[in-house]
């Protein structure tokens, strides 16, 4: 360590690892890595970032107040408990940043997105990871594992990476059990693929001791742009406000989200595409002897028989140009995560993961 020391937590943090983009020598590489949306944004979307050349000089706003008011307007909530920020990871970031420090702890499950895990090494607090059981999230444990330090539990729901989800009640039974110091934080980065779920907004208006968090990232094609968002009490809304960057998303990141959201055909057309293509795929990959859980996601998790199959399988899918995320590091050694892409994206991962099955390797 040189004279400059980091704060605590720092060095233990290891550097996030996205899904890969590219495969040297290999054009037209077939990208099931990153949990993309295949069609990307609507053509409004587009319009809106076109036009949004014409400010880029200007300063965006500081309260995106445009932007809340379409998320406000579009799923029935109350625009000023509505924080944005860069993607939700910034608004996971906030809520570590503001109540979590040296002495506390912060509760994830075992196979939670990973970025958990940082964000609380990075506040100083300690990481706490909970079992999960047949890779769904098992209330009871996070509830064992609540302690007086314990002052953030993150929870993703549906979960990345096992594409699992626990019922409305399961969520209200926790947030009920928890400690009186403790907030309860539901990532719905992936609400918007489970028809009729609104992600725990609701829960949110009924406790103040929930808040919860998405993104634009997903089923809105969005992930180049950063954009995310946050509903919660408004005691914690005014606390997020005073460590947020009052420019930290752009005209062109604002004027994007706000189209999507207000384009709710594109967003049906996308959730059922989806939905009809994670059937498919998750049926063809069981013919192969390749089983996935069953998956709320745009993603699925194909299981197989050890490690060694599941990284020889994604050797030979590369060799194939095919990019799909291994996720040994979220502890699922034997598995893969494959985003659900296009259709003619679904039918060649199946088709190769048959071919390498098969034994031709």
């Amino acid at each position: 360590m040189g004279r400059f020391v980091p704060q605590p937590g720092i060095m233990d943090i290891a550097l996030y690892v996205g899904g890969k983009a590219k495969l040297d020598g290999v054009t037209n590489v077939i990208k099931l890595s990153s949990n993309e949306n295949p069609f990307g944004p609507s053509d409004a979307v587009k319009e809106a970032v076109a036009r949004s050349a014409h400010d880029l000089h200007r300063y965006p706003s500081t309260d995106h107040a445009d932007l809340r008011r379409a998320i406000a307007e579009t799923h029935g909530l109350d625009a000023d408990r509505i924080i944005c920020g860069v993607g939700s990871d910034e608004v996971l970031q906030f809520l570590a940043q503001a109540y979590a420090g040296p002495g506390d702890e912060v509760i994830y499950t075992e196979h939670g997105f990973s970025m958990y895990r940082i964000i609380a090494l990075a506040a100083g607090a300690t990481p706490v990871s909970v079992p999960e059981r047949g890779r769904v999230v098992d209330i009871d444990a996070i509830l064992s594992a609540c302690t007086e330090r314990t002052k953030l539990v993150y929870l993703t729901n549906p979960g990345n990476p096992t594409s699992t989800m626990i019922g409305l009640s399961e969520v209200e039974r926790l947030a009920e059990g928890l400690p009186k110091q403790a907030i309860l934080v539901l990532d719905g980065a992936y609400a918007e693929y489970v028809d009729g779920y609104d992600g725990g907004a609701k829960l949110v208006e009924m406790r103040d001791n929930v808040v919860m968090t998405r993104t634009f990232s997903k089923i809105y094609g969005l992930g180049g742009m950063r954009v995310g968002w946050g509903y919660a009490p408004r005691e914690v809304i005014d606390v997020l406000n005073r460590v947020r960057q009052p420019f930290n998303l752009s005209n062109t990141a604002l004027a994007a989200a706000e189209a999507a959201v207000r384009d709710t055909a594109y967003l049906e057309y996308c959730r059922k595409e989806n939905a009809r293509l994670r059937h498919w795929l998750a049926e063809a990959l069981g013919e192969h002897g390749v089983p996935c859980d069953t998956s709320m996601t745009n993603f699925v998790l194909a299981r197989f028989a050890d490690r060694a199959e599941a990284e020889a399988c994604d050797d030979f899918l590369q060799k194939q140009g095919i990019l799909v995320r291994r996720v040994a590091g979220y502890g699922l050694p034997n598995f893969l995560r494959i985003t659900v892409g296009d259709e003619a994206s679904c039918r060649r991962v199946a088709h190769c993961i048959g071919l390498f099955k098969a034994g031709e390797r």
